[in-house]
């Protein structure tokens, strides 16, 4: 099992997801892991995960953060940029609060964590951004989500060249992993349950992820043995995007 042994963390929106997946990774490795969400300390969270309150598209919030791993770690080795907001609107439809909404916790929330933790950071240490296979191929209804993830995505590779050796930088791409994000596209369909199992078909690997699919990818990202990635964008979606267009089960 890869190993985090003595190493500090940084997980934001681990609240519940893809976010509660790496927490729990995290943590059973060997790390001690800062988590942090918009609303209370989940009842379920285990005592040894430390937690703050925050919004991360709030600069007074994560310089409470900052502040925080100052305080309990000292420095930090890790840092995932997890938190972020979905919303199934077109360009047409989207409002100004919604940009505020998304591209704040999205784009903003990455952007302003970096700035204020990298300093923060151990040498070599490791920032893990969570973009998405949406950055890369447009999800319908999902304008300002692919967006945001398209900024996430180009920021990774700038933070990787700017302040390489210092920090790694890479991020993960999703693919379809069952979380309340995911329901909720599918019901922007005609027809959910037909979009489903069209979405289900096209999957190499025969099924959708889970927040644990990614959990492993950020584990080792976070990790010694990922001591010469960085600047790279790493899909996990069960090979959806490796496929031509053509819908497998009629071949």
């Amino acid at each position: 099992m890869t190993s985090l042994q003595g190493k500090t963390a940084l997980v934001t929106g681990g609240r519940q997801g893809i976010g509660r997946g790496i927490v729990d990774a995290f943590v059973a490795a060997g790390a001690t892991v800062l988590t942090c969400g918009r609303g209370k300390r989940p009842a379920d969270l285990p005592s040894n995960i430390h937690w703050l309150t925050a919004d991360v598209s709030k600069v007074a919030d994560v310089n409470q953060l900052r502040d925080k791993v100052t305080a309990d770690f000292d420095t930090l080795d890790i840092l995932v940029n997890n938190a972020g907001v979905q919303l199934e609107k077109t360009i047409v439809d989207t409002t100004d609060a919604d940009w505020d909404l998304v591209m704040g916790a999205n784009a903003k929330g990455t952007f302003l964590m970096c700035r204020a933790l990298i300093p923060q950071m151990s040498a070599g240490g490791s920032i893990i951004n969570i973009g998405s296979i949406s950055g890369r191929v447009a999800d319908p209804g999902l304008a300002l989500y692919n967006a945001s993830k398209a900024f996430v995505h180009g920021l990774t590779r700038s933070i990787a060249v700017d302040h390489g050796p210092a920090v790694r930088c890479n991020a993960i791409l999703p693919g379809w992993i069952m979380t309340g994000m995911a329901d909720a596209a599918f019901e922007q369909a005609n027809d959910p349950t037909a979009a489903k199992q069209d979405a289900l078909a096209r999957h190499p690997a025969g099924r959708f992820g889970n927040p644990q699919d990614i959990a492993s990818m950020a584990l080792w990202l976070a990790s010694d043995a990922a001591a010469f990635a960085t600047g790279q964008c790493f899909t996990v979606d069960g090979g959806m995007t490796a496929a031509s267009p053509l819908n497998p089960g009629l071949f």
